[in-house]
């Protein structure tokens, strides 16, 4: 009977051109780490045997991911050769779960979501196949692996690279996600196989997926939603890029629910932040962190809030508040500084 499903991470990067004394999956997009939104899609998509490969200061990555969950298994590794070296260094976590199937990605890809992996996984098991890849469709391929599809079939014939690329393979749109669904014990069997006979003289995980299709062993590639899945940021340019998209997803998704935001000019609201109806949010507005607002309140101007309840039909005006309790109606004073816990008076 197949164990419980399982997931490695890899998050071993440096992220060397963001110039931070952080490691790049914990690069903070909405002020949460890249890793935690990987987890989050991960768990919601109910994966609970999880691994994280760490490297490039990995101290910092093992905290995190010890508060996130006490339960992940740390697979280190030491020197970064590449994609498949470091789902080597998980091997002994893959052996554990070697009747599973096993979700490999990206640990600073924090816009890949919680149905694009059960719909690849769906895929997977539906197809019996030995790896599924998760692609995306792009308006501007360039750089990345194309998907190459067997034209009877439609199954995966081959991840080919930018630079092996002809002009043919060059136009397809469909690419590479890096994130991938193996049978555990499909990928146990080729890890050893795979070399690092390249110019970068790494090991890299398309090869897994070529020699299992060399072998004989079918091989699939299911489409995520959005091209936005396979975005990362390995500089602070594609950072800040990926802060925008995920803002203006989550500000547009609050207009559907009926929040009232007249004007988007300095809001930025977190991924963990729940509004209530008929919530007006006005310009300079931050909420951060795991803050709840009731219904029919007024939040701002040039206000932040952080980690706080505020009450239905609070007024919170050029407020800074974090931890804090608001009674419902209460209107603070503007310029207040709350901390630890407060609450208000009404008044």
């Amino acid at each position: 009977m197949p164990q419980e499903n399982c997931a490695v991470i890899l998050a071993a990067g440096e992220g060397k051109r963001m110039k931070r004394d952080y490691p790049k999956a914990l690069a903070p997009v909405l002020f949460k780490p890249m890793l935690e939104w990987v987890l989050d899609s991960v768990k919601a998509a109910g994966i609970g045997r999880l691994c994280v490969v760490t490297g490039h200061l990995h101290e910092q990555v093992e905290r995190f991911a010890a508060a996130y969950d006490r339960s992940i298994q740390i697979a280190y590794q030491p020197q970064r050769r590449g994609t498949g070296h470091a789902v080597m260094m998980a091997a002994d976590f893959l052996r554990s779960n070697a009747g599973s199937d096993v979700l490999i990605l990206n640990g600073d890809s924090p816009l890949i979501s919680s149905k694009d992996i059960q719909k690849a996984q769906g895929a997977h098991r539906e197809k019996s196949d030995a790896v599924t890849v998760i692609s995306a469709e792009v308006p501007d391929p360039a750089g990345y692996g194309r998907i190459v599809r067997d034209p009877q079939t439609g199954s995966l014939a081959a991840i080919v690279e930018q630079r092996d690329a002809s002009p043919e393979v060059r136009r397809i749109r469909e690419i590479n996600s890096g994130a991938y669904w193996f049978r555990a014990e499909d990928l146990l069997g080729i890890l050893s196989d795979i070399r690092d006979d390249n110019t970068q003289g790494e090991y890299y995980l398309t090869d897994a997926v070529r020699l299992l299709i060399e072998r004989g062993k079918k091989a699939g590639a299911c489409k995520a939603g959005s091209a936005d899945a396979v975005l990362g940021a390995n500089d602070c340019l594609q950072l800040s890029e990926l802060n925008r998209i995920a803002r203006e997803k989550i500000l547009t998704a609050l207009l559907l629910q009926g929040v009232d935001i007249p004007c988007r000019d300095g809001v930025v609201i977190g991924p963990d932040v729940a509004v209530g109806r008929g919530v007006s949010i006005l310009p300079g507005t931050i909420l951060r962190g795991r803050t709840s607002v009731g219904p029919r309140c007024v939040i701002g101007p040039n206000t932040v809030v952080t980690d706080c309840a505020v009450g239905e039909g609070a007024v919170l005006n050029s407020v800074q508040c974090s931890g804090c309790t608001i009674k419902p109606g209460q209107t603070v004073a503007p310029y207040t500084t709350m901390t630890e816990k407060a609450k208000t008076d009404k008044k």
